[in-house]
């Protein structure tokens, strides 16, 4: 890591923070789809239940950019991580005390959502206005790195959780889902507190005070005059409506079906995250060999997408663990290739008083549009088989991404 970035305490402030509140998100992300599965075993319902934690994602991102800009990251942020730890609080109690129900699960997840609509594009903000530009991108692989490395310990931790919770237990494991969430709660009041610790730099953007609706629109223009970037958000929004519930909905219905283990679900999670990890460190020194040389990141992603739609193909097949492990480790790799560069390249091209705005687009694109696709992902496992799933995932993938290399101008575009 950079010596000079690591003598930064605003970087460390916020990898510290970072760190604690992805290990506890995975708490969540592993606990959260086995509790409705436990009070359901519905597909359907699980569906709905990530469908309402993205829909105020969807319809407030891009007003949480407007807000980002209009008054600062570090205040939205600080609010976003208040509000989670209170509703995570609330739905550790409910899980505890055996009165947790889908309704209120459904309650909950909404207004978790709804925090997350204006955490995201705070907290991609945050780095450009805290880290001097020369160390952006080293500070951006850094956080990413140790961001996956809480992707790896946090499902484990979680997995390890629930299988001592459902091996000792009478209530089926809900003592220890409810454990879960009270970590997550946990991870963001003290999260909360190393972002008080973060001081922005002398002569940072100040904020935007200005109409928020306009605001929005002004960010839709931008991105829209850039057609590089345009061309790449209406991409990446297509693939995430046509693919992004199958990982949401059908993987941990894969786990209850196939492995019927909570902890095993765990695994699979932390599979991928140590993929993500493996892909970023290549990353890296890819970009060491390739250090002032243009890149053509256009055609990596769309190759990197092709490489993941053929994995996701005999994902439904599997019969034991170890096989879908090394299938998402695969896969987790390929994402953490090219997700640095990704994120580096859209915080260098856009201005920084448009910050908050373009990456509350683009973190619309990655999760605002999620809701759709889990929605649409639990009516349609109701009469198709996992194996299918998979299999019609995989294929539009693979053919989202050829068409998308001959056909957009993203096999053009490069680093510099």
């Amino acid at each position: 890591m950079n010596p000079g970035l690591l003598k930064n305490a605003n970087f460390r402030w916020l990898i510290t923070g970072s760190m604690l509140s992805m290990v506890g998100d995975q708490f969540t992300l592993i606990a959260l789809p086995w509790l409705v599965l436990k009070l359901s075993g519905d597909p359907l319902s699980l569906g709905l239940v990530l469908a309402l934690l993205g829909a105020p994602r969807a319809i407030f991102i891009l007003i949480g950019g407007a807000v980002v800009d209009r008054y600062s990251p570090k205040t939205v942020f600080m609010l976003t991580k208040h509000a989670s730890a209170l509703l995570l609080g609330a739905l550790a109690a409910l899980t505890l005390t055996g009165t947790a129900t889908l309704p209120l699960v459904y309650a909950l997840s909404l207004g978790i959502g709804l925090a997350q609509a204006f955490a995201f594009p705070s907290a991609t903000s945050m780095m450009p206005r805290s880290v001097p530009s020369e160390h952006l991108q080293a500070a951006n692989g850094a956080t990413m790195g140790v961001r996956q490395v809480g992707m790896l310990a946090g499902p484990l931790l979680a997995a390890l959780l629930l299988a001592i919770g459902e091996a000792g237990s009478s209530d089926g494991g809900m003592r220890a889902l409810g454990i879960a969430f009270a970590v997550d709660s946990l991870s963001f009041v003290i999260s909360a507190w190393t972002l008080s610790r973060v001081v922005p730099l002398p002569g940072a953007t100040a904020p935007v005070p200005q109409n928020v609706l306009h605001a929005v629109g002004e960010g839709l223009l931008a991105v829209w005059r850039d057609v590089e970037m345009r061309t790449c958000f209406a991409y990446w929004g297509l693939v995430s409506v046509l693919i992004g519930g199958t990982m949401q909905v059908a993987l941990p219905v894969l786990a209850k079906e196939r492995l019927h283990d909570g902890s095993a679900f765990g695994m699979l999670m932390a599979a991928h995250g140590a993929g993500m990890l493996a892909g970023m460190a290549l990353s890296g020194v890819m970009a060491k060999k390739t250090a002032g040389k243009p890149v053509r990141i256009g055609v990596l992603a769309l190759s990197v997408d092709a490489m993941a739609g053929l994995l996701l193909l005999p994902l439904g097949l599997i019969t034991a663990a170890w096989q879908g492990n090394l299938l998402l480790l695969a896969l987790g790799a390929l994402v953490g290739l090219v997700q640095v560069a990704v994120f580096t390249w859209i915080q260098k091209r856009v201005q920084p008083q448009m910050m908050g705005r373009v990456m509350s687009i683009f973190m619309f694109i990655l999760f605002g549009l999620a809701p759709l696709s889990s929605a649409a992902t639990g009516w349609i496992m109701q009469y198709v088989t996992l194996p299918q799933m998979f299999f019609g995932s995989g294929v539009v993938l693979v053919v989202c991404a050829t068409l998308a290399l001959f056909f957009t101008p993203m096999r053009r575009i490069a680093t510099a």
